[in-house]
């Protein structure tokens, strides 16, 4: 432990100012993002949560808070909250409920999934959760534990961060992020760190998105210190803004630009000789791949200026140190991962590798099994994993988490191949609303279950369309838990009492398990499990809490140096070879290009030319925005004025070429469906390409089917397929092709 850790600062975790409780606690958990921030959660005398404050004295977030957090209270307090265990009294669909105890809905719950389980085997039943965050060991565990091996979401191709998992584990044995100095609680005043020279955003907008556990406000940080930043990115964001470098690119095309930069960066020989030498293996065949994608060439393919390209290029190769801070754009294409691959690339021959301010590998805090982990799954007889849903078709799935194929999921669903699916459980997600890719198609996998679960903070589409048994979930101040992403751990402390009988994911968990296989759960409580979960940390939960609540392991840069990469204790990186593959024999033995390249779309301007003749409009959506996470807060008041209806962002050009206008309701429209936006003209996206928000829905209309709360006519993802690329991981959620038109006068908005 570094001397400086908030824990030897002995920090409260909870006291009082004047009237009010002030409980310490980290925002990790349902409402909300994927961060962890540091939260201040005031109760008043009546133990009623009354306002959230960034916490100062967390080194993650420094104070600093989202509207999102600030908006709690009315999360928590909303009239429309899940409060009691449910099971269905009319048809799927038709919104007719009736209350059940906890006891009943276990009953219900373990009589059939235990007699699905003897009948078709524990396979029949599937564990599927929506985003991250406190609920995926949960899942993992309930799931593993019951003997299924079939854990996953319902995303084509997995089309969220796990690409670029397991792109990087299958390349350089561990995931990597930039370094901005998030290891260390002193943080920017940590003598060890470096603020890189140049940081590339790639793909997101961290500021309001801030994937993967990386704070976006960093980003900004580290440009006060120095930092030049070049952004990748079809929109001009507030970023792209004060960048050096703005890359306007065509979405679907990063794999292109990323491979037109290695191009300039190898023929010019920018890149780090030493560390190609000593620490990647492969290089050769990755020089004579990028020869096949000129920079020239690329450029017509990106829609980006060759000179720009070669700028940003140079200024990336000749920074030390740089780093790429990437998002869902390089998940969000069909072959995702040698996209991912060529990125990764570009700081890796450019010897940007665990070194201050470059490109940090990283480890679970303490092996903390919570984020990501094992969650049981090892302890499953070798004959039920080989069952794992599309481990057959996909072998490259053995790498990162141990989850099944979604796409072929969908398919078993519909079809018993390769065996009959017969119930979901299905866990903070509104696949329909949200994730899944056509919707209709999914409903009707969904209407084949004999039975579903849903666990949730409302009631969405989703489960108002698939559920048998609704069951409550509940907000983080009403419970203990734990944050545990890549930097470090810290408690999530209890601020109230539960609303209703909600109880936590973490005690669903475990009291179901202890009724499937008391054996895979060996804990009598939430907190219990905790504490093992702390055994690294030589701490109680109890302890940490009262010691402060974030704990931060030591870090050390160039591990691969001192052996602290690799299982077997040996020098390098946690590959077969020791070094990092940019020619992947994990991808060769699963059957795929072992070396990057660049596909198009499946549909685009340059592949299916006559398709574009008919929608010669360019459509990505998934924009992050600040009043909302996916599908999340569509029914807070605060929090929905900030975008009360969807929106399509529209240049003025191609405004005044369709006869539109800023405020018209729009069709867009693809060959597979269309969706109802509302214009947005802006000059920050090409006149080519329009933007559209994703996960829209509107709590305030009926429930029942046909509506779904008014979910068909907004839903964006009927205009994508499930089409998954070759290696079984990445969609083209991003990269589609449409046409706009008004909404008629009688079709309403």
């Amino acid at each position: 432990m570094s001397n400086d850790t908030p824990l030897q600062k002995k920090l409260p975790w909870r006291w009082t100012e004047g009237d009010l409780t002030v409980t310490r606690s980290n925002a990790w958990s349902g409402p909300g993002c994927h961060e962890g921030c540091g939260v201040l959660l005031y109760t008043d005398s009546a133990g009623t949560l009354v306002k959230v404050e960034g916490d100062p004295e967390n080194p993650f977030n420094q104070g600093r808070l989202c509207v999102r957090c600030l908006a709690l209270p009315e999360v928590t307090y909303h009239p429309d909250r899940l409060l009691f265990p449910q099971k269905r009294a009319g048809e799927r669909g038709e919104d007719k409920w009736e209350r059940i105890s906890w006891e009943e809905a276990y009953d219900t719950i373990v009589e059939k999934f235990n007699g699905y389980k003897e009948e078709f085997g524990a396979e029949s039943v599937v564990f599927c959760q929506g985003t991250g965050r406190d609920v995926t060991w949960a899942n993992g565990r309930l799931c593993y534990g019951f003997g299924s091996p079939n854990s996953s979401d319902f995303q084509s191709g997995m089309a969220c961060y796990l690409p670029r998992l397991a792109s990087l584990y299958a390349t350089t044995g561990n995931f990597l992020v930039a370094d901005c100095s998030q290891y260390f609680p002193a943080r920017y005043d940590d003598p060890r760190w470096t603020p890189s020279e140049c940081i590339v955003v790639w793909g997101c907008n961290p500021i309001i998105s801030n994937a993967d556990g990386f704070f976006g406000h960093w980003v900004v940080d580290c440009m006060q210190r120095g930092s030049k930043l070049i952004v990748v990115d079809p929109r001009l964001t507030w970023l792209a803004a004060k960048a050096d470098i703005w890359l306007q690119i065509r979405p679907g095309t990063d794999a292109a630009m990323a491979l037109a930069w290695l191009d300039v960066i190898i023929r010019e020989g920018l890149y780090d000789e030493d560390f190609v030498e000593k620490w990647t293996l492969g290089f050769d065949r990755l020089a004579e791949r990028v020869a096949e994608y000129p920079v020239a060439e690329m450029a017509k393919v990106t829609w980006v200026p060759q000179e720009k390209i070669e700028a940003a290029a140079r200024m990336f190769a000749k920074s030390k140190p740089a780093a790429v801070q990437w998002g869902l754009a390089i998940d969000m294409t069909k072959e995702s991962l040698p996209a991912g691959q060529a990125v990764t690339a570009l700081w890796t021959v450019t010897g940007n590798v665990d070194i201050p301010g470059g490109m940090i590998t990283t480890f679970l805090p303490y092996g903390a099994d919570i984020w990501g982990g094992d969650w049981g799954y090892s302890h499953l007889p070798k004959e039920t994993k080989d069952r794992r849903i599309g481990l057959d078709k996909y072998p490259l799935l053995r790498w990162g988490l141990p989850l099944a194929q979604a796409d072929e999921i969908v398919e078993a669903m519909l079809t018993d191949d390769p065996y009959p699916i017969k119930a979901v459980w299905l866990q903070a997600s509104n696949a329909l609303a949200c994730m899944g890719a056509d919707p209709e198609k999914l409903l009707k996998a969904f209407r084949r279950m004999e039975f579903v679960v849903t666990i949730d903070i409302f009631k969405t589409p989703t489960a108002v369309a698939c559920a048998d048994i609704l069951l409550p979930a509940l907000t983080f101040p009403e419970k203990d838990g734990l944050r545990a992403v890549w930097y470090h751990i810290g408690n999530i402390n209890k601020a109230i009492e539960p609303v209703g009988e909600g109880k936590s994911d973490a005690t669903v968990a475990i009291e179901l398990g202890h009724r499937f296989n008391p054996d895979s759960v060996p804990w009598t409580g939430a907190v219990e499990y905790f504490d093992s979960v702390l055994e690294g940390t030589e701490m109680t939960f109890e302890e940490m809490r009262e010691a402060g609540g974030v704990l931060y392991p030591d870090y050390e840069y160039k591990k691969y140096e001192k052996a602290l990469e690799r299982a077997d204790g040996e020098i390098g990186f946690n590959t077969p070879s020791g070094r990092i593959e940019l020619c992947s024999s994990a991808y060769e033995r699963s059957g795929l290009d072992p070396l990057p390249y660049f596909e198009e779309p499946t549909e685009s301007p340059l592949s299916t030319p006559d398709l574009y003749k008919e929608y010669p409009i360019v459509l990505t959506s998934g924009a992050r925005t600040w009043g909302s996470f996916h599908s999340e807060h569509r029914q807070i008041p605060i929090l929905r004025a900030m975008r009360p209806e969807p929106l399509v962002e529209v240049h003025p050009e191609t405004c005044e070429r369709y006869g539109v206008a800023d405020g018209d309701w729009i069709w867009i429209e693809n060959h597979r469906g269309r969706v109802k936006r509302k214009v947005h003209a802006t000059q920050i996206i090409d006149p080519r390409v329009i933007n559209a928000d994703h996960g829209w829905w509107y709590p305030e209309q009926e429930a029942a089917e046909p509506s779904l709360y008014g979910m068909w006519d907004v839903n964006f993802n009927k205009l994508i397929p499930w089409d998954p690329g070759r290696s079984g991981f990445g969609a083209n959620y991003k990269s589609l092709l449409c046409k706009i038109y008004k909404v008629a006068d009688g079709e309403g908005a």
